[in-house]
């Protein structure tokens, strides 16, 4: 079985910098944080999805660099994927734990697809098998995900949750950062040099 972890990157990313950053940098930062992790998981293939030109700097030499529009639908992306089954990663969850990702790997075993909500709404994560439910039209900005995926489901079982985590949507977020987790630590150099 294949399996693509797959780190999202929209621009709209960069409006979360901390006053004093620079929003492309810290949009790196946290991209490159992100991808990291992903790409430190063991039995998975990581995997850049990005609207952001310039970032296959960040990524691995080898590592499969997507482009997409700012706009295009996580349900289009799917479709481009070539694996078994993918996880996508939202790219601003620099310090999300890996452990997370390998959860929603598994809930694949009950569910078509696997939700990480994410703090105030939306998701850090999702995972699926592919080809992507028919059914499903995922978004991991829409506030009430879950919801809405479950009512387009043919039966509610089939969306699984996973613990949560957060995401740095603005600029208050970054005070979530917990300074005794390992990894971050781009995002964690570029906030300290501010």
């Amino acid at each position: 079985m294949t399996r693509i972890a797959a780190v999202l990157v929209r621009r709209h990313m960069a409006q979360a910098a901390p006053s004093g950053v620079d929003p492309r940098e810290f949009l790196e930062a946290v991209a490159e944080d992100t991808y990291e992790m992903v790409a430190g998981l063991d039995l998975v293939t990581p995997v850049l999805i990005t609207s952001v030109p310039g970032l296959d700097e960040i990524v691995w030499p080898g590592t499969e660099v997507i482009t997409i529009q700012d706009d295009e639908p996580l349900k289009a992306v799917l479709g481009r994927l070539k694996a078994d089954q993918a996880a996508v990663i939202s790219g601003d969850a620099p310090d999300m734990p890996p452990l997370l990702v390998g959860k929603l790997f598994r809930e694949l075993g009950r569910a078509e697809i696997a939700i990480c909500p994410a703090e105030n709404g939306g998701a850090v994560a999702m995972a699926c098998a592919l080809p992507a439910p028919a059914w499903a039209d995922p978004d991991l900005d829409d506030e009430n995900v879950v919801t809405t995926l479950r009512a387009q489901a043919p039966g509610s079982r089939r969306v699984a949750t996973t613990p949560g985590w957060h995401r740095l949507r603005t600029r208050d977020d970054v005070g979530r950062l917990d300074p005794g987790l390992e990894g971050w630590d781009n995002t964690r150099a570029l906030i300290r040099a501010r």
